[in-house]
């Protein structure tokens, strides 16, 4: 017994005939036949994991009994590219429905099979198939043939498993136990936690513009990285932080983004929050002054710059933080307002990533672009990191204004 359900972006074109507008501009049609056959529903186009989750639910809801499965059986799992999806975008449908079968509905799932198996010209789509296995489909399955497009080579040999079930990453532990938040925040953990939300908040509304001006020298996703660590960020100040420990605060942070961002970025900011960690860990007093914050600057730039080989000039993160930090710290030893003193340094890690425009990067994806390519714009890496500087700065700012 399989169940089957389809669900297409648009409609194939018949040969000779003009292609049917049935479906509007951001629309999709869920259940519709494979050769065009209108579906149960016209619906506004979703996120795939939410239309994967309405497929799941129809094929094996016991409302619909639509098919004889139930919790603890075994099964077979089908993604099928109706003719105009990408195979990469087949397997992110599929890493969708192999966790929610197997964590929401109590299935084991045997195989899973993706790919173009029965198609519909370009129509733009897919469909998923579940179907209850025993050995005696299995042996089926996993038996030799010649067919082409069949995904088990002539000498019987089964698809390995490529889709695990996605185990969320232990956060850190001290003494056995998870941080948590205080149940009362102190003058600086507040400070604290308004700078974090700040600079979090800053990245989140970047996003768009960092990803436009990295699809211009990168790899156009500089703004979702970002945004995935600072939505981690958020989510995990509220319950995880020790805000009234810096030091700890820092390291929580380093090990959001390390679970969160992926890619260069990730790696590059988890060193700077342990290199931050490693310096508050070393100062270890109770109270964490402005200029322990500027050695805490001076430390991580000096960490990223020795583990990714960038410094000022290369067109990178660097030259927004190089500059805040000379700003800072040349401020602090003069004996400027510790307030005014960070104002000036964001200002400063601001003129840095704009002059980036002006630069021919010497590191990164970017340092293979052309010189016409960067001159049209900054580079994302230091506007993200002028952004957040400048947003801690201004609320660390007002937090203590408004106490004054």
């Amino acid at each position: 017994m399989v169940g089957t359900m389809g669900v297409a972006l648009s409609v194939c074109t018949l040969p000779g005939q003009v292609t049917s507008d049935r479906l509007g501009a951001q629309k999709m049609e869920l259940g519709l036949g494979i050769h065009g056959e209108p579906g149960a529903a016209v619906v506004d186009v979703e996120p795939v994991d939410v239309v994967v989750s309405h497929v799941l639910q129809q094929i094996l809801s016991p409302e619909t009994n639509y098919v004889p499965i139930t919790r603890g059986n075994r099964v077979v799992l089908m993604v099928n590219g109706l003719g105009g999806t990408p195979l990469m975008e087949l397997m992110i449908a599929a890493g969708k429905a192999v966790p929610k079968l197997q964590l929401e509905f109590g299935l084991a799932v045997d195989r899973v099979y993706t790919g173009f198996f029965m198609t519909s010209l370009d129509m733009a789509g897919f469909s998923i198939s579940i179907m209850k296995a025993d050995h005696s489909i299995l042996d089926r399955l996993d038996a030799p043939t010649k067919a082409p497009n069949w995904p088990v080579g002539t000498d019987g040999n089964r698809p390995p498993a490529k889709i695990p079930v996605p185990v969320p990453p232990s956060r850190s532990i001290k003494s056995m136990e998870s941080q948590s938040r205080p149940l009362e925040l102190s003058k600086e953990g507040q400070v604290l936690e308004a700078a974090i939300q700040a600079a979090a908040t800053v990245i989140i509304s970047l996003k768009d513009s960092l990803n436009e001006w990295d699809g211009k020298v990168g790899d156009g996703d500089c703004g979702s990285t970002m945004y995935r660590g600072a939505t981690a960020i958020l989510e995990d100040m509220k319950n995880y932080y020790p805000l009234n420990d810096a030091a700890e605060t820092v390291n929580e942070i380093g090990l959001s983004i390390k679970r969160a961002m992926g890619g260069t970025s990730g790696i590059i900011y988890h060193l700077l929050c342990k290199a931050a960690y490693a310096e508050l860990k070393a100062n270890a007093q109770s109270e964490v002054t402005p200029k322990n914050w500027s050695e805490v600057l001076k430390s991580s730039i000096a960490s990223v710059s020795k583990y990714g080989g960038a410094t000022a000039g290369y067109r990178t993160m660097l030259d927004a933080l190089i500059p805040a930090s000379q700003v800072l710290e040349e401020k602090l030893s003069a004996g400027e307002d510790p307030i005014s003193a960070f104002i000036l340094s964001g200002e400063a890690a601001t003129a840095g990533a704009e002059s980036t425009i002006q630069m021919q990067a010497q590191a990164g994806r970017s340092s293979y672009v052309s010189a016409e390519n960067l001159a049209t714009v900054p580079d994302p890496g230091a506007m993200a990191a002028a952004g957040w500087y400048n947003a801690a700065a201004r609320a660390v700012k007002e937090q203590y204004e408004g106490s004054s």
